[in-house]
């Protein structure tokens, strides 16, 4: 009978505590992340085209309120148990919440400055960022192979976005800032989980998503948004759309749970290349669910994309394997307790060794 104080632990499918499972690995949590990303970029499409709730800002306060109480039930389960945080802990808490908001509002400002081809163009861009910020801020370094496995990526990324690449002055910079911001966030989002702090990804969203739902219901008053919701919900509020909309913050919170447990699991820069795929992944689903027609330069970028991802996976498996290979000594010591286990001809050769030096 287990111990009246356990604590249940979430995709463990034996009983014998947090032990890492064939669940419990980087490649089912990335494949929950594209699962989860694109089931909620169809569900946000079908809310916009449904019930005409075209309110951007208002859409991304109800996923970080939901986030927030997500997290808030998971710790009352028992999954988690919130870490206690000093003053300076809260204030780096509040700068990434910050930071989260921040990377949404230039996105969406942006977008009005460039056409969707030139944001998804720069924005493809974003692991090329979070490899200067880890070579430049965290001293990490990469191998030849990994650069390479990221060109047919990026190009791949290029070719399925082509199209009209109109952009002004300051759309162009609003876009590579929001491009280096999403690779900040992300880098920031790893060392949160892995570096002094150690939190829990629950722990990390339960004290982000309150700050940040904060903060975006700010940016909607700021940009009238919120007196349009207002006057939205006077007139075309319904039970279904509530009950959709609750829903979607439903899929919001666990695919930032997925998004930061993959982020723990693997790295920053395997994040930025997963947020490719799945952007390319976005326009298949667009083709086949919302007969979205593309050109045969598109299908190859496609094509490119989801073959370089392949690439990168495959080189970034193997780098960590190598890694956790155990180093083989060049010279076998011999120890007349625990030391290693000669063959018999080997130990021949080392008894006509010592007579000789004698």
């Amino acid at each position: 009978m287990p111990p009246a104080n356990s604590r249940p632990h979430p995709l463990q499918l034996n009983g014998a505590g947090p032990r890492p499972t064939k669940v419990d690995t980087s490649y089912t949590w990335l494949a929950a992340y594209f699962m989860l990303n694109l089931s909620l970029t169809i569900y946000n499409k079908a809310i916009l085209s449904t019930f005409k709730f075209g309110f951007p800002w208002t859409l991304t306060g109800i996923h970080t309120l939901c986030s927030g109480v997500g997290a808030y039930i998971m710790g009352r389960m028992g999954y988690f148990q919130p870490a206690v945080l000093g003053e300076h802990e809260n204030m780096v808490m509040l700068m990434f919440s910050f930071l989260y908001t921040m990377n949404i509002a230039i996105s969406n400002v942006s977008l009005h400055e460039v056409s969707v081809a030139f944001h998804q163009v720069v924005r493809a861009m974003t692991p090329v960022f979070t490899i200067a910020i880890s070579i430049l801020f965290l001293g990490k370094r990469y191998t030849t192979l990994t650069y390479l496995s990221l060109m047919p990526l990026l190009l791949g990324v290029y070719m399925a976005t082509v199209g009209d690449y109109s952009y002004t002055a300051m759309g162009f910079f609003l876009t590579v800032l929001g491009t280096v911001l999403a690779a900040v966030k992300t880098v920031v989002t790893n060392r949160i989980q892995m570096g002094r702090l150690q939190l829990h990804p629950l722990d990390l969203l339960l004290r982000m998503s309150p700050l940040a739902f904060v903060q975006t219901v700010i940016f909607s008053w700021m940009k009238g948004e919120l007196d349009e919701v207002v006057s939205f919900c006077k007139t075309e509020m319904s039970a279904s759309l509530i009950v959709a909309l609750l829903i979607n913050g439903i899929i919001a919170f666990f695919l930032n749970f997925v998004s930061f447990t993959a982020n723990k699991k693997t790295s920053a820069l395997t994040m930025t290349v997963a947020a490719n795929v799945k952007q390319v992944l976005s326009i298949v689903v667009a083709v086949t669910v919302f007969n979205t027609k593309i050109g045969f330069l598109n299908g190859l970028g496609i094509i490119m994309t989801l073959c370089g991802g392949a690439c990168y996976s495959y080189v970034d498996f193997r780098e960590k394997a190598q890694r956790m290979r155990p180093p083989t000594p060049a010279f076998p010591q011999v120890s007349s307790n625990n030391g290693p286990i000669l063959t018999e001809k080997e130990s021949e050769e080392l008894q006509n060794i010592r007579i000789s030096n004698q």
